[in-house]
């Protein structure tokens, strides 16, 4: 229950103390771990080498330089607040879980399942690739603000899952017993990708639709104060090389420092929006006023527009990829390339970035697309200022043309290890060997051999996501399209055990504490508790 009016007064002025004392408050004194802090990470690059044909456009104009205000350098730390704010936890998409699990029995079990709708085509409901909720412990100030939270915006604690479905709405549960926690966003047409959130923990959700169904696609932002759309980016853009799609699966990363949101569009496009965001948590008002700057270049030797991976950044550097193959690093306070790489083939999986030193490196594969049916799919290493190829390793995959063309590789984003598998880099990749099995493998970061390998009876397109138990040992959560998730031991491989879900699993898991949350290509949400 609302405080009774007479009370508005003081409730207001305590708010207006908490947001103070937040406003405040050293970073150290707010960071959700120990890890040192630093400045922010600039590199020196060079675009000097590069053939790739590129422009800037921002208010209508073609410009050779950006306007200096939407210039990026992104902070080491990506967000404060406990949680997972867009596909893969932050910029490097290494991540997906937040804390430590337990796992002392080595065990998964359902604690909950939520249903959702279906779409009035044929994408039905749950969600599809790369599907992966956002989870987020929201700051006391700014729960509070969330009158539609009801009574849970005064529970101390409170976790909440939003998760986005194929039947075009966006869901919001309780983490610790899958029951709504407000009423559901209709966006109008199915979600195929992942939404994100603020890190700031200010209450704005950004959603990229996949699917047209009943509304133009594009990118959607949302006001969780009021549940009300504040902004629409358009997908079928006039100044996209690729007419008549539009499609936004790739997730966001928004940089706190410049109050700005980047994003690649499966119309060719790279984007940047400065939101110019005005939140009043006192007043309960939330507003952007978005300036749009576009990056738009043209793949050398190829036609195949589009960006479906979810961009990676690493200071003032931006990787991604798109579907003809082609791999870039974007300078973001130039808006320059700084190097491009031709893959063989489309590569859709986001690309895992890592330091070695003071080194960028990335981790990468490619799909059996354009190459298909039958092809190699190529992983790779690649240092991440001038994308010199550090090792590779091809991988036989199944496809098929007939009756429909379907796809084979890597879908699924590498997972990079960290703690006691700071060695291995694990890849996952569908129809491999053969047409309905798929394969894990660990490789070796310095030099490519395989570590381990982990036959998979089903494909699989989801993403592997780890986390560490107390002790620091580490673990994967795995789905395939059978809808099994798998638990494995990351320093072998071992299978732990095994869950039988109801609808193939396309989408990635998020983890918070003991607690991952993966929804099914059904109308399904699962709780998943780590024992």
């Amino acid at each position: 229950m609302d405080p009774p009016r007479r009370w508005q007064t003081r409730y207001t002025a305590i708010l207006a103390t908490l947001v103070a004392c937040i406003a405040s408050t050293p970073r150290s004194a707010l960071a959700t771990d120990s890890a040192p802090r630093t400045s922010p990470r600039a590199f020196e690059l060079s675009s000097e080498g590069t053939a790739l044909e590129h422009s800037v456009i921002f208010a209508g104009a073609v410009l050779d330089a950006p306007p200096a205000r939407l210039t990026q350098l992104f902070p080491e730390r990506y967000s404060e607040i406990p949680g997972v704010f867009t596909f893969r936890g932050g910029p490097t998409r290494t991540g997906g879980s937040w804390g430590t699990c337990p796992l002392r029995e080595r065990k998964l079990e359902v604690a909950w399942i939520a249903t959702t709708g279906r779409s009035r085509s044929h994408w039905g409901g749950g969600a599809g690739w790369t599907g992966q909720p956002a989870i987020v412990q929201w700051p006391a100030v700014i729960r509070h603000s969330m009158g539609r939270l009801g009574p849970r915006r005064f529970e101390d604690g409170f976790v909440e899952v939003i998760q986005g479905s194929l039947d075009g709405s966006v869901y919001f549960l309780d983490l610790r017993t899958g029951r709504p926690t407000r009423r559901p966003i209709s966006t109008g047409n199915p979600i195929k990708g992942s939404v994100s959130l603020d890190p700031r923990g200010y209450p704005l959700l950004f959603v990229g639709q996949g699917i047209p169904e009943s509304k133009p696609i594009g990118l959607r932002v949302y006001n969780l104060i009021t549940h009300q759309q504040i902004f629409f980016l358009p997908g079928r853009d006039a100044k996209s090389p690729r007419k008549g799609w539009g499609a936004f699966d790739s997730s966001g990363l928004l940089n706190r420092s410049t109050d700005s949101y980047i994003v690649g569009g499966e119309n060719g496009l790279f984007y940047v929006l400065r939101l110019n965001t005005d939140f009043d948590s006192i007043a309960l008002t939330l507003k952007v006023r978005p300036e749009v700057l576009r990056y738009r270049y043209a793949p050398p030797g190829s036609t195949h527009y589009g960006i479906e991976n979810s961009l990676s950044v690493v200071g003032n550097l931006a990787l991604f990829a798109d579907n003809g193959g082609t791999l870039q690093a974007l300078d973001l306070r130039t808006f320059k390339p700084v190097w491009a790489f031709a893959a063989g083939d489309d590569t859709d999986a986001s690309l895992a970035v890592e330091l070695e030193g003071d080194r960028p490196v990335l981790y990468t594969g490619t799909e059996v697309d354009k190459t298909g049916p039958r092809g190699q799919s190529w992983l790779r290493k690649l240092d991440g200022l001038t994308g010199k190829v550090l090792w590779e390793r091809a991988y036989p995959c199944q496809g098929a043309r007939e009756p429909k063309k379907i796809d084979a590789g890597v879908f699924a984003t590498p997972l990079v290890g960290t703690g006691d598998v700071a060695g291995q880099v694990v890849f996952t990749l569908s129809r491999c060997p053969n047409f309905s099995s798929g394969l894990m493998v660990a490789l070796d970061k310095a030099t490519g051999a395989e570590l381990w390998r982990r036959p998979l009876a089903h494909f699989a397109w989801s993403s592997p996501t780890s986390c560490r138990d107390e002790q620091g040992h580490s673990f994967i959560l795995q789905g395939d399209i059978s809808g099994q998730v798998h638990l494995l031991d990351a320093r072998t491989g071992e299978a732990l055990h095994s869950l039988q879900l109801k609808g193939g699993i396309e989408a990635s898991p998020a983890v918070f504490n003991d607690m991952a949350v993966l929804a099914t290509r059904g109308e399904w949400i699962y709780g998943l508790r780590l024992r």
